[in-house]
């Protein structure tokens, strides 16, 4: 055995953070064999048929070699008793269990050390793996598992039904009985078939479908997240969920590859930003890892704890936004997040001059007690050597870390507006008079100076005795029904929105809103969740009350497709864009139009628009510019002059985007004063404006794989109060990318919710008020609702027959709706969703949603039927109700 070497690597950024303390030299090759790394031993197979054991700790402490096998050793595994500490090795002639303090004691006392034969003669043997009690080892040999008992040396059970051979096994941690393995079948192609086993019982509970055509190389079973994660031969890592009744379902896929490159591009770009002293830290490292290898194969995984380096600063996200694995790789090691599957550091081989093994051919990675250091033991894939390295993860997550991002970002504002901030309120100027007009100016000059007559009678001009006649008497009031104007916001009190509510889960009322193939596109509950706005693809917007009664408020005046709707904050004015390029200011009394702003103003068509800084600002997207409009609304009510056009609008300011790239989606908080809008590229990037200093304030790029769609701001409800830092979340969604969820304080990804088919049409998504779920259209006529704390759908809503367009929650009351791409449309108890050209009542139990759909569907809900149909009814309205139990 070689003398262990401790040179430290003089490369700058990489040098400091990893450590060669060990090179063994073997008379024979250890590539493709099973390695084991524990918190304070790692095991190799040693010229063959000899196991060795170092010490972690202090590698210059006398290693321990194990003799017993005739063949060479294939896989070697640790137990996960602490005392005694178990140490398996398996070859085609021996499964051989070794007590490594009863070793290491013969060894002390020149006695040769002895280990228990736990089977013979059972082939070659790729893979083992000790039960959480180290009473059974599954030995993965050929087509079969062999289960032996530790105690009794027998074999209670062989698992068989795998047409090639097993490459991995994992037992479950919460549930000790089941075991999860994955195995190619070169009969045809290599097909990879990951099933669950009841090793007690002998039989098998799930067999997956065919995932891909490379073989699967590793498995880990993560119990905080209770996820299953494999890596196969091409790169790619396939993530399954282990929650029960998700039935095991694939949460995501990842390109080890891509998610390389990518990771790259961002560091680039951060480091860029810093002064020249803070760029030496990964400089080489980056320039090297652009040469990314063609595949990455996943040789190993193991778990990693960033817990101290990754801290949950975010209140309303659990801790397991730290849990992370290292994956290792031929070319490199690899430290992928399970929250927000990406990458936190990335080390190449290569980078690190001083390794003796630049292409590895096994590997096994485990991190330390407390997270700061990790040891690896690599093999080289086209020689003898065997290696074992000390990284610093703490020191290199770090060093590929944006510094202190966003640290100066947040919702709430922090210091006071700016005298040259164009939020700057100046009531002087604003209440100042208008000149009056030239007319009206020569008038009053002709009576200036000109004495004052008072008299005491004053004769009529005759119009007295003329009888009263009314010229015209305008119809207002465009809505059919004899229903009195709209209440006021203040006479509605509504009760504290319950905070543990659970999302909704059932259909209990659907509206269609239209006769024909007409596609909602937008829906947005008012304030007070009294009002439900809905923006058509006919031209047309409807307000209706949230609980889909009466007649709708027809707001008609556009010329194209209604694209966004937007209430105010007081709820008696709502603003709608179009494709069309205009944007209108309705005043929800009488469905009047109080403001038109056309492509005279804007050098480009309106894109999205709102309301901001309650109400004070009409904040929009025009092109690649940011345009904030000071606006005024006549609500002059006397006969004609109600038909002159006397409400205004000024462009205040304009801010154009980093790389002058499209605006594709912007959010801004309106129940609250906030600085900060977000806004979303069409070159995917996303930026943060401060409108208090008036400059870009950070700016994220490639933040999804294509242009996001929209940007959700976790805006809570005035029904309930929230954390601080809640407020700090945005969601994105982007076609075929999932949804992102961010933290602005951080500038970093959170958690990524995928699940939802969404390929080819942007679906939207909603925050709950009580900022716990979020909840997401898809393209195959489901509400998605997901939970803030888990990466994967808890609830998936059915009733539509069509792509959901988008959902809203209610913010008074726990119940989502959504929108269709035909006609229908749905509220829950919380929440909407449309699909393409319908509105549908609430799910029930818990948050309300609405949606809309096309065509005739069916609903079953607590022994009811409700079905809908877009053929022509007696009334003018087309109804389906459903009264929940």
């Amino acid at each position: 055995m070689g003398d262990p070497q401790g040179n430290l690597c003089t490369d700058a950024g990489v040098g400091d953070l990893v450590t060669e303390k060990c090179l063994v030299a073997s008379k024979g090759p250890a590539r493709r064999v099973q390695l084991a790394c524990s918190g304070q031993y790692c095991a190799f197979p040693l010229d063959g048929n000899a196991l060795c054991v170092w010490n972690t700790d202090d590698p210059s402490y006398q290693p321990l070699t194990l003799r017993g096998h005739h063949e060479p050793i294939t896989a070697v595994a640790f137990g996960n008793a602490v005392s005694p500490l178990l140490v398996c090795s398996a070859s085609r002639d021996y499964v051989i269990m070794w007590t490594l303090d009863e070793c290491r004691q013969k060894a002390l006392q020149g006695l040769t050390p002895r280990g228990v034969v736990m089977g013979t003669l059972l082939g070659k043997v790729l893979c083992l793996r000790l039960s959480p009690d180290d009473r059974a080892v599954a030995v993965c040999a050929g087509k079969k598992i062999f289960m032996l008992d530790t105690e009794s040396q027998s074999t209670r059970a062989e698992l068989e039904g795998h047409r090639g051979a097993v490459t991995a096994a994992e037992f479950c941690l919460w549930q000790t009985h089941l075991i999860i393995s994955v195995s190619e079948d070169r009969s045809f192609k290599k097909r990879v078939f990951p099933k669950v086993w009841d090793h007690h019982m002998g039989s098998l509970i799930y067999n997956s479908s065919v995932l891909t055509a490379s073989p699967l190389l590793s498995l880990l079973i993560d119990a905080e997240s209770r996820q299953l994660v494999t890596g196969c031969a091409n790169g790619q890592l396939w993530i399954f969920s282990l929650v029960e009744g998700h039935h095991y379902r694939c949460v995501t896929r990842v390109d080890l590859k891509k998610k390389s490159e990518s990771f790259f591009r961002r560091v680039e770009s951060r480091l860029c930003s810093l002064p020249e002293e803070g760029q030496r830290v990964c400089t080489d490292g980056l320039e090297k890892g652009e040469e990314v290898e063609a595949s990455l194969p996943v040789l190993g995984l193991g778990p990693c704890d960033l817990s101290l380096v990754l801290p949950a600063e975010c209140g309303c996200l659990p801790s397991e936004n730290t849990t992370c694995l290292w994956i290792g790789s031929s070319a490199g090691l690899f430290i992928f997040n399970l929250a927000n599957f990406e990458l936190e550091a990335v080390l190449h081989y290569k980078d690190f001059r001083s390794s003796s093994i630049q292409v590895a051919g096994s590997c096994a990675v485990m991190s330390k007690v407390g997270g700061e250091k990790a040891v690896c033991l690599l093999t080289s894939l086209c020689g003898c050597k065997i290696a074992l390295l000390e990284i610093y993860a703490a020191a290199l997550v770090r060093s590929q870390r944006g510094h202190n991002a966003g640290r100066d970002l947040s919702v709430l504002p922090r210091a006071h507006v700016l005298s040259t901030s164009p939020l700057y309120f100046r009531p002087a100027e604003e209440n100042r008079t208008q000149p009056a007009p030239q007319r009206q100016s020569a008038m009053r000059s002709t009576i200036k100076d000109q004495p004052l007559v008072f008299h005491s009678k004053v004769r009529s001009s005759g119009y007295a005795s003329t009888p009263h006649i009314t010229l015209f008497s305008p119809k207002t009031n465009t809505r059919s029904s004899g229903d009195r104007s709209l209440p006021r916001r203040d006479c509605h009190r509504g009760k504290e929105y319950p905070l543990e509510s659970s999302p909704p889960t059932k259909v209990h009322k659907q509206r269609v809103i239209a006769h024909g193939p007409v596609a909602v596109s937008c829906v947005q509950y008012s304030g007070d969740g009294r009002w439900l706005a809905c923006g058509l693809a006919n031209h047309l917007s409807l307000v209706f009350r949230a609980d889909l009664t009466g007649t709708p408020a027809v707001f008609s005046g556009h010329d194209g497709a209604v694209s966004t709707v937007c209430w105010s904050h007081d709820g008696r004015w709502l603003l709608s864009t179009s494709r069309d390029g205009t944007l209108r200011l309705w005043s929800l009394r009488g469905a009047e139009l109080a403001l038109c702003v056309g492509k005279d103003v804007f050098s480009k068509p309106a894109r999205s628009a709102q309301f901001y800084y309650i109400d004070t600002f009409i904040l929009l997207s025009s092109g690649p510019e940011l345009q904030l409009l000071k606006y005024h609304v006549a609500t002059c009510r006397d006969g004609i002059q109600r038909y002159k056009q006397k409400s205004r609008c000024k462009g205040v300011f304009r801010l154009p985007t980093t790389g002058m790239t499209e605006i594709t989606s912007l959010s801004a908080v309106n129940d609250f004063y906030s600085y900060l809008v977000l806004t979303a590229g069409r070159n995917r990037t996303l930026e943060v404006f401060d409108l208090n200093a008036g400059c870009s304030a950070a700016t994220i790029i490639e933040a999804h794989s294509r242009p996001v769609h929209q940007i959700c701001q976790n805006k809570g409800s005035s029904f309930m109060t929230q954390q601080h830092q809640f407020y700090n979340l945005f969601a994105t969604t982007a076609t075929g990318d999932g949804i992102k969820l961010w933290d602005l304080r951080t500038l970093r990804c959170e958690r990524c919710f995928e699940g939802h088919p969404n390929h080819g049409y942007p679906c939207g998504i909603a925050f709950s008020p009580c900022g716990r779920y979020v909840a997401s259209g898809a393209e195959d006529r489901h509400v998605y609702m997901y939970d803030v704390g888990s990466s994967t759908f808890s609830h998936r809503l059915a009733g539509h027959t069509d792509t959901v367009t988008g959902v809203a929650f209610s913010p008074s009351a726990p119940q989502p709706g959504s929108c269709a791409r035909p006609r229908v449309m749905e509220v829950g108890t919380h929440l909407l969703s449309p699909c393409s050209a319908a509105l549908e009542a609430p799910w029930t139990l818990g948050h309300g949603l609405a949606s809309g759909d096309t065509g005739c569907r069916r609903h079953r809900c607590d022994g009811l039927v409700m079905s809908s149909t877009t053929e022509p009814r007696p009334s003018t309205e087309a109804l389906t109700w459903l009264i929940p139990r």
